[in-house]
């Protein structure tokens, strides 16, 4: 553990709390949720805004201390705490708060999907997040953030109208397309190399509070079916509607799971429809008529129980590994691939997972934001491995490197979406991922808001100042 001269100094700059080994509260305060992380900061500050936040990183940066941002916790290979380092924890900064007059909401850096979705949703109005509501708003954010109203609203970047951005100098800065917009274009999407983002302003979109639900479960014997099912129900999705689909996922002990298939592995294709109760029985009773599924549920629910139903999925301690990358079509060479390489899968919480794109995505340029996905593909592929140890977890990150490499053959380029990458470390993955123009324009901003790459811990943006960010 490193020893921090001048933690007292510390602790009468700043109004939050500041943790160290010796604070009964260091051990659950530097937990996270992936099992296989276990580090140890040298201390802990919960900051309460901006000004506790340029103080953390004034005093970690003198002290030569390695520097690391926590929201909520769920960062791949979680690099939201620093091994002998600074964390800046914003769990305190979870505030929302909700204009539903001009469709606006502000969100606190340290915010979860839950905060978020419990303040919009008093008003019947929803931000386009994630499909895990524990998840921190802010990293999501960062990354592009993609979920259930994406093809109806667009990526989470896309409703973002400001943040408040503190720089590595500790100068506080109102972001937006109007004030820096060169940072601005390069928060939504480049991850948390600019700054540490204190708060967030969305757009909100009508949704709820009751949204359509339909999950359709085929037995493993019918995948490839479900699989061109699945492809054509996509083609014609309507926009107010989202889909995904889990190849080799078990059905849980519900009550909407029929008993005798508590624990069956299989395909299961969940639809969302935001709009009419007509438009959604419509497209319920083409997947029913297309292939007739081992069971069914189908029913309105509120929208906050639809952004938690993934919830248990990984819970708190999984290790968890994923390999992603983008599709223009599911061809019937990756129906094939993805049925060959299911069955090798080495835990029964590994799964494939599709997540249906096009919509509102595609709507926005590719170059109006640093997002690191593909705009034009129809789907996200992602291999999946949640295991309870490591050694599962040896086996299943085996699994999703394998049939992700075999599936690498059916993409057009090799970008992947930076909050499913969990190889942080992989630069060539990182530069591939956003491509050279987009990683050139990044580097560029970069280098003049952190030319010292004071925040790395990401899938970091190496520095290059050897252009002004404004050239480009």
């Amino acid at each position: 553990m490193t020893q921090v001269l001048g933690l007292d100094l510390l602790r009468a700059e700043v109004a939050g709390r500041v943790i160290d080994e010796s604070d009964p509260d260091y051990e659950t305060a530097r937990s996270v949720w992936h099992g296989a992380v276990d580090r140890r900061p040298a201390l802990i500050v919960r900051c309460t805004g901006p000004a506790d936040v340029a103080a953390a990183i004034a005093f970690g940066r003198q002290r030569g201390l390695e520097i690391s941002v926590r929201g909520g916790g769920h960062s791949p290979w979680g690099v939201s705490i620093a091994e002998g380092g600074l964390v800046i924890d914003l769990s305190e900064l979870w505030a929302v708060s909700v204009s539903p007059g001009t469709r606006r909401a502000w969100c606190g850096g340290g915010a979860t999907l839950a905060d978020l979705d419990a303040a919009t949703q008093r008003h019947g109005l929803a931000v386009p997040t994630g499909l895990i509501s524990d998840i921190g708003a802010g990293g999501l954010t960062l990354g592009g953030g993609s979920g259930w109203l994406s093809h109806y609203a667009g990526l989470t970047v896309d409703n973002l109208l400001a943040a408040e951005v503190v720089t590595a100098d500790g100068d506080t800065l109102r972001v937006s397309a109007d004030d820096h917009p060169d940072l601005f274009w390069a928060l939504r999407g480049g991850g948390g190399n600019f700054g540490v983002v204190t708060g967030f302003e969305f757009r909100l979109h009508k949704v709820g509070p009751l949204v359509h639900l339909g999950l359709f479960f085929w037995a493993p014997e019918n995948g490839p079916a479900a699989l061109r099912l699945g492809r054509d129900v996509l083609a014609s999705l309507p926009r107010a509607a989202g889909w995904q689909l889990l190849a080799g996922v078990t059905a849980p002990p519900a009550a909407f799971v029929p008993v005798q298939y508590h624990g069956t592995s299989g395909y299961m294709l969940v639809v969302v429809g935001f709009g009419s109760a007509e438009e959604y029985a419509r497209l319920a009773e083409r997947i029913r008529a297309g292939l007739p599924p081992l069971f069914e549920f189908s029913s309105p629910l509120p929208y906050t129980d639809l952004q938690q139903m993934f919830d248990g999925l990984g819970p708190s301690g999984t290790y968890a590994y994923e390999k992603n990358l983008y599709l223009e079509q599911l061809s019937d060479d990756v129906i094939t691939s993805l049925a060959d390489h299911l069955p090798d899968r080495s835990s029964p919480t590994s799964f494939i997972r599709l997540l249906g794109l096009g919509g509102a995505i595609a709507d926005v340029a590719d170059g109006d934001t640093a997002f690191s996905g593909s705009r034009s593909s129809r789907l996200m592929l992602g291999m999946v491995s949640l295991a309870p140890d490591t050694e599962s977890y040896a086996a299943g990150q085996a699994w999703a490197r394998s049939s992700w490499q075999a599936l690498r053959v059916h993409t057009s380029g090799s970008r992947q979406y930076i909050n499913f990458m969990f190889d942080y470390d992989d630069e060539e993955d990182v530069r591939a991922s956003y491509g050279p123009e987009k990683y050139q324009r990044l580097a560029r901003i970069k280098a003049h808001y952190d030319p010292e790459n004071i925040f790395h811990l990401n899938a970091n943006i190496t520095p290059d100042g050897r252009l002004s960010p404004g050239s480009s």
